[in-house]
């Protein structure tokens, strides 16, 4: 079964993780892609006012999009922007006008159209998401649907079935078919469940600064296919995860030359967060409770919702290799690292007999393999980064995923 993986910028709540868990999950050892297990936060408060440097970012954003450079105003949302934004509400403001960039960027790239349209009406969706009630951006969204309706874009994955709780036209149409196809299809049903998916795959879009130019950022696309057959958790867990938008705008934040570029923190962007997009039976890593009574999804944080392991499937880490990051062993979440092509790490690999919970043992499961864009996560590998540690001197994006 293949999969197509595109990664997309996602803007996550910060966290506060104190230096005593940055050190104890952010080791400098090579020899294991870590993710660090701390969860914490403040809630409640009065809401806070919009801070000078977000009200900055607006403004310079407007001006650059009205002024026909909306290249320049996504970054400025990428970075201060979506840095600054503390509520809901105000990640609703950068979220909304990235939108209406993404718009004028199709407008000046009329080749590149559908792309940046399905981008922007994607973000409005996001900020929905966050604000359900917001009608300016509801309002928005439609007139943008109209739009893309006028020039035969699709929304994206597909297309709306109902509006406002009524069904469109394509809706009645897609309805009826599949009705007819739920009759008919008891009789094939039995061997259309043995047959593999096919051609799904996903590709991630990526920003960096290339190494040999630290003036030049690089924007590429890094198509990886998956491999449910080995590993369904994983790949279900990496889908969920991708369809609903959570990687958008996070960053490859542990970059390790000839070893492997991690990312996939939805939480904090920082290698400090992370969990599973779905319930799995594991909470932490553990089925079981201090008590011994198993954990439900209702008695388990949801920031503790774990992957087991499924490294025992057969798949060897080698270049292009996809792989799930973890803090232990079963504590596999939304994480992972992919393989230059100058590393092999058969270290992480599972073989008969290694006890993949001992001290100083390590086994990762391996559930896709990229088939394009080989040469953006050999320049990843390689950019500058701090030396106090395996941080990026500038952000390495995942500005967003889907399938293809």
């Amino acid at each position: 079964m293949r999969f197509t993986l595109i990664m997309v910028y996602y803007f996550p709540q910060k966290w506060a993780i104190s230096p005593q868990n940055q050190k104890k999950w952010a080791p400098e050892c090579e020899e294991s892609p870590s993710v660090a297990v701390f969860k914490g936060g403040v809630v409640g408060g009065p809401m806070p006012p919009m801070p000078s440097e977000l009200k900055e970012a607006l403004e310079q954003a407007q001006e650059l999009i009205e002024s026909g450079k909306p290249d320049d105003a996504l970054d400025i949302l990428r970075t201060t922007g979506w840095t600054a934004a503390k509520t809901n509400s105000q990640k609703v403001r950068v979220t909304s006008l990235a939108s209406e960039a993404m718009i004028t960027k199709g407008d000046l790239d009329m080749g590149n159209r559908r792309k940046h349209w399905q981008r922007a009406y994607k973000n409005y969706q996001q900020a929905l998401k966050l604000e359900s009630s917001n009608k300016d951006i509801r309002r928005s969204m439609n007139k943008l649907a109209s739009m893309m309706d006028e020039q035969s874009i699709s929304l994206g994955k597909g297309f709306q079935i109902f509006d406002d709780g009524n069904p469109t036209p394509a809706g009645l149409v897609a309805i009826s078919v599949a009705i007819i196809i739920f009759l008919v299809g008891f009789k094939y049903a039995g061997a259309a469940l043995e047959q593999p998916l096919e051609g799904t795959t996903v590709t991630l879009e990526v920003s960096y600064i290339h190494p040999d130019d630290p003036n030049s950022r690089i924007e590429g696309e890094i198509v990886i296919e998956l491999y449910p057959d080995e590993a369904p958790k994983h790949v279900e867990n990496f889908l969920y995860l991708v369809d609903n938008s959570l990687y958008d705008y996070t960053t490859f934040h542990r970059v390790i030359d000839g070893f492997m570029v991690q990312g996939g923190d939805i939480e904090m962007m920082d290698g400090g967060g992370g969990y599973a997009g779905k319930w799995y039976g594991y909470c932490n890593g553990q089925t079981l409770d201090s008590t011994g009574t198993p954990h439900t999804s209702e008695s388990c944080r949801v920031e503790d919702w774990s992957v087991p392991g499924e490294h025992t499937n057969g798949l060897k880490h080698g270049p292009g290799a996809l792989a799930a990051a973890h803090a232990g062993l079963n504590t596999d979440g939304s994480q992972f690292y992919i393989v230059p092509s100058d590393s092999t790490p058969s270290h992480l690999d599972w073989n008969e007999g290694k006890d993949c919970a001992a001290q100083g043992q390590s086994c990762h499961t391996v559930y896709g393999m990229v088939v394009s864009g080989m040469e953006h996560v050999d320049a990843m590998s390689e950019v500058d980064t701090s030396s106090s540690g395996n941080k990026p001197l500038h952000d390495v994006r995942l500005m967003t995923a889907y399938r293809s």
